[in-house]
């Protein structure tokens, strides 16, 4: 059996022999009979699964007698692909102190393809009988113990796996072991996408009564460490609380200390769709208000999960006594961050004259253009780019020149009031960025003037404006375009610096002294590190976005990306040529609308393609 099997190894990735997994699947779902070994036939080397194909499952073969150190690696780096509960097959690779000491849940290393092994590097010392594998590969991510995702630009994997001869239980024979490993799991980006599925925590703008997104990582069954299952995993990351780079600017409703139940790895809803989470000691005591917000916490964190419809949480105490009952409808009503919609998600452009236009996108076929109300649509004053505000109410227009930015009514025709930003820049192209809105009804545009370029926030729109503090924008470095999200607490920016420009997630961060407010962004995050470089980004949602960029020596893609930087092959939408503006909306029933060049206005309507609404026009948005 052991000259069969390493007579029949056949390589995967870079080269790493492919040996001890196997693939299964059944159908939509995986039956008992799966699960089992075979027991007899040829062993077969099966390729990596297809990126996020939770319905194949890897199974771990322990390490066979006599392994030697290229087996032990292999088996290791194939068990921890797997869904052994405890991580306890590929502990078997380690030696008693590497297997205690071990801990896959604290760090899970994201390669472009599954790590290869290199050949064994002899100690310096001779009379040394270890062995020392490096691991090579291109690391694209990190996860921490929160679940968090950390993307980077591809660089090499640096890491190596010692392997050593320990007493075999006869307490006679010795076997290869490891006793030296990375931290964590090591997993090729299909893998992880196998493993591993994104979730949207929930927690509460600080100060405010409307939810904040916080995409983590859980795994899409039951968790080996845990033994949960995702709606289990789901609720406990939520609890544990927000990940550290959103922690500064979000509250939890749930008391410090709060976790499930203990003994508590599965959650199910009932037949009226209700989801009963018992919790300890440290929530008996909240008072309504509270549950109510972690209820909603818990409704918008498991409208992500496919697997569970919750239509309403009941939050118990450690007694199993009820603390409060939320509903869906509710939670959305009071909590969502995007309230009133006002007309819906029609998107607006600027005509050929610099006049405001709407667009309906209701049916099959869009509507003809509609000229809005108000100063704008007049086109007395023509526009470059625009802004229109989550309640449909008020604009905001940067004249063509791009000198000012100005705001009017969408709902009466009065005039146009003094301009509430002005740049002194001599190129137009090097004045103010088109505009944006939060949910707050914060008005912010960037002004890009090489010589002093910053970034502005008008409260209410009409207010004085304020110069946010930009620490990092220095060194020749200025904002392209900004998109605020709804929830007014991260803000998306195109950066330029060294003739390269970036997607970058800020987090704004606002305090008050003596009633004089003071707003900065900070921990710029890179979201889209792989691409070289990005020309448009549009919010879709509460944590995703629309992104208009090239990767190094490829061609121009549309693509959705995550907030926190992730991607999946799922996420690019049909090709376009040419775009030079995106738009997406806040919820997935409208289209997304694009700029492109000479083709003019175009839409994406859901599970169609790229579809001709305007010929001449461009500066597609959607309210915010």
């Amino acid at each position: 059996m052991g000259a069969d099997l390493r007579g029949k190894r056949e390589t995967l990735g870079r080269g790493r022999p492919v040996r001890g997994a196997v693939l299964a699947a059944c159908g939509s779902l995986l039956v008992a009979g799966c699960a089992t070994m075979p027991d007899s036939g040829d062993v077969q080397a099966v390729k990596a699964s297809n990126p996020g194909d939770s319905q194949v499952r890897v199974y771990a073969v322990a390490p066979r007698e006599n392994a030697d150190p290229d087996e032990i690696v292999d088996g290791f780096l194939e068990a921890m692909t797997s869904d052994d509960p405890g991580f306890a097959t590929a502990r078997k690779y380690l030696t008693k102190q590497a297997a205690r000491s071990w801990k896959p849940e604290e760090n899970i290393a994201v390669l472009t393809t599954a790590p290869g092994r290199d050949p064994a590097v002899r100690l310096a010392d001779p009379e040394s009988t270890g062995r020392t594998f490096p691991l090579s590969g291109r690391q694209i991510a990190t996860v921490d113990a929160s679940h968090a995702y950390q993307p980077k630009a591809p660089a090499e994997y640096a890491e190596s796996i010692h392997v050593v001869q320990q007493l075999a239980a006869d307490g006679k024979t010795k076997e290869w072991r490891i006793d030296k490993l990375p931290k964590g799991l090591v997993l090729g980006e299909a893998d992880f996408l196998r493993n591993y599925r994104s979730v949207n925590k929930y927690y509460f703008a600080s100060g405010e009564n409307w939810v904040v997104a916080d995409p983590v990582y859980i795994r899409q069954r039951q968790d080996p460490v845990t033994r949960m299952d995702p709606v289990a995993q789901t609720v406990k990351a939520l609890l544990e609380g927000p990940t550290g780079w959103l922690n500064p600017a979000v509250d939890t409703r749930f008391p410090s200390g709060t976790q499930l139940r203990e003994g508590v790895t599965t959650l199910a809803t009932d037949d009226q769709s209700t989801l009963k989470v018992p919790l300890n000691k440290k929530a008996d005591h909240v008072g309504a208000a509270a549950c109510k917000g972690m209820a909603a916490q818990l409704l918008f964190t498991l409208r992500d999960l496919t697997s569970v419809r919750v239509e309403q949480v009941e939050i118990q105490g450690s007694g199993g006594n009820r603390l409060c009952l939320l509903g869906k409808g509710q939670a959305i009503d009071e909590y969502s961050p995007v309230r009133n919609p006002g007309g819906g998600e029609n998107p607006y452009f600027v005509d050929e004259h610099g006049k405001l236009m709407m667009l309906s996108v209701d049916g099959q076929r869009p509507d003809k253009p509609t000229e809005v109300t108000g100063p704008f649509g007049k086109g007395t004053l023509p526009l470059r780019s625009v802004g229109v505000d989550r309640e449909e109410s008020y604009a905001a227009g940067v004249v063509q020149d791009g000198r000012e930015l100005r705001v009017g009514s969408l709902s009466t025709d009065e005039e146009l009031p003094a301009p509430v930003v002005t740049s002194t820049a001599a190129q137009p192209d090097n004045r103010l960025s088109a505009p944006s809105w939060d949910g707050r009804g914060d008005l912010w545009v960037a002004d890009r003037n090489p010589l002093k370029p910053r970034l502005w926030m008008v409260p209410g729109g009409r207010g004085e404006r304020i110069e946010v503090a930009t620490p990092w924008l220095r060194d020749g470095a200025r904002i392209e375009s900004l998109r605020v999200s709804a929830d007014g607490v991260r803000i998306a920016l195109l950066v330029t610096q060294d003739k390269r420009t970036t997607l970058q997630i800020g987090r704004v961060e606002r305090t008050f002294d003596d009633g004089v407010q003071s707003v900065a962004v900070t921990d710029l995050e890179n979201a889209a590190p792989r691409l070289e470089s990005v020309t448009s980004v549009s919010w879709a949602g509460p944590s995703r976005l629309v992104v208009v960029g090239t990767e190094a020596g490829g061609v121009q893609q549309v693509r959705y990306v995550q907030t926190d930087g992730s991607t999946s092959a799922s996420s690019v939408l049909p090709g376009l040529n040419g775009v030079e503006a995106v738009a997406a909306p806040h919820g997935e029933q409208a289209p997304v609308v694009a700029d492109s060049g000479n083709d003019g206005i175009v839409r994406l309507v859901p599970g169609a393609n790229w579809q001709p609404v305007v010929k001449e026009g461009g500066s597609p948005v959607y309210p915010g």
